[in-house]
């Protein structure tokens, strides 16, 4: 199975897709992708059996694409996005977003 890159048509094995992938981005579950070969970057949605390629609008991720990738598996964790196929397993980090995180308020300053 060789997956392509939209902008180019350059394809490749799982391995070298996936090791691509720098990013997930939760809230918006989007995994940053940047090609290999001629350094264009997406942002994609992973989903069971497919990747998923598309645009933001309003305030969504509108997928107008579908690659199919038999096999295809994802878990979401906290910290990161688990992506399967076969034998081959990749960890995706997730990136910190503004805001996140704790809900104690600042401290005053002296």
């Amino acid at each position: 199975m060789l997956i392509p890159c939209l902008a180019c048509d350059s394809r490749f094995v799982p391995d070298d897709y996936f090791r691509a992938c720098s990013s997930y981005h939760r809230g918006m579950d989007l995994v940053s992708w940047t090609c290999p070969r001629c350094g264009n970057r997406d942002d994609l949605r992973v989903l069971p059996g497919e990747l998923g390629f598309g645009y933001p609008r309003q305030g969504r991720y509108a997928v107008l694409a579908r690659v199919r990738v038999p096999g295809l598996r994802r878990r979401r964790g906290d910290l990161r996005l688990d992506i399967s196929l076969g034998r081959g397993s990749w960890r995706v980090p997730a990136i910190r977003v503004a805001g996140a995180g704790s809900a104690r308020p600042p401290r005053p300053v002296p």
